[in-house]
């Protein structure tokens, strides 16, 4: 089977949290999660606003059953439906499908109100990422790499000083080269950086969208 997951940029780790609960379950052996993302197709490049900020890109990770210890050790998962008035499109779904008149006003874009929005993504994915590393007794040190949704450096520093780790050796960023590729950028960071990940390694991924979705896990690394 197959299905879609729709949680805008919180999308990979709400799936990651879903596939694995599949497999715990004893339903599925091997499951491929998969997030791609083309954001230039719903960007508006005439709003200096948001066109800067989004960028196209996926990736995938597979999971299947472990008897190490190793794998999803704990996930935090939250919503809350005030952010459809911050971050949201206009025009495309149920409450007002395409129509001739949508196309016209340009209602098919991507909306960002950037000061709610920073506002609540600095508070909510910093405390949740704390708070799957307190709830678990785990200290800074144990933590080997933070990899967090890739939106913004200031929400980001924010996240790591909240958590109390090094920015500088175990934060991984990819904004510079792929800016915001929404629910793919922590796949996206896992690829790029798994030459530096050994066996056992605790990894925090973090990640804050629209809706607003937003949740933390902890991942033991398995291979």
């Amino acid at each position: 089977m197959t299905f879609d997951m729709n949680a805008a940029c919180a999308g990979f780790i709400h799936a990651l949290k879903t596939a694995s609960l599949y497999i715990e379950s004893g339903f599925c052996k091997k499951i491929l999660v998969v997030s791609g993302e083309k954001m230039s197709s719903i960007t508006d490049y005439t709003d200096r606003n948001t066109c800067p900020l989004f960028g196209d890109g996926a990736g995938a990770v597979l999971l299947e059953g472990r008897t190490d210890g190793t794998g999803i050790q704990d996930a935090i998962l939250r919503s809350d439906g005030i952010g459809k008035d911050y971050l949201y499109m206009h025009a495309g779904g149920s409450l007002h499908p395409a129509s001739h008149d949508t196309v016209d006003k340009r209602q098919h874009y991507i909306y960002q109100d950037g000061k709610n929005v920073f506002k609540w993504a600095v508070t909510k994915m910093a405390d949740v990422s704390a708070e799957i590393v307190e709830r678990n007794g785990l200290s800074p040190d144990d933590v080997a790499y933070l990899l967090p949704h890739q939106a913004n450096l200031r929400i980001i520093d924010a996240v790591a000083n909240r958590m109390g780790i090094d920015k500088e050796t175990k934060v991984l960023i990819n904004i510079d080269m792929y800016g915001n590729t929404s629910s793919a950028t922590i796949p996206i960071l896992m690829w790029d950086n798994q030459t530096k990940f050994k066996k056992g390694d605790n990894l925090i991924l973090s990640s804050f969208g629209a809706g607003f979705s937003w949740g933390a896990v902890w991942l033991k690394w398995s291979i």
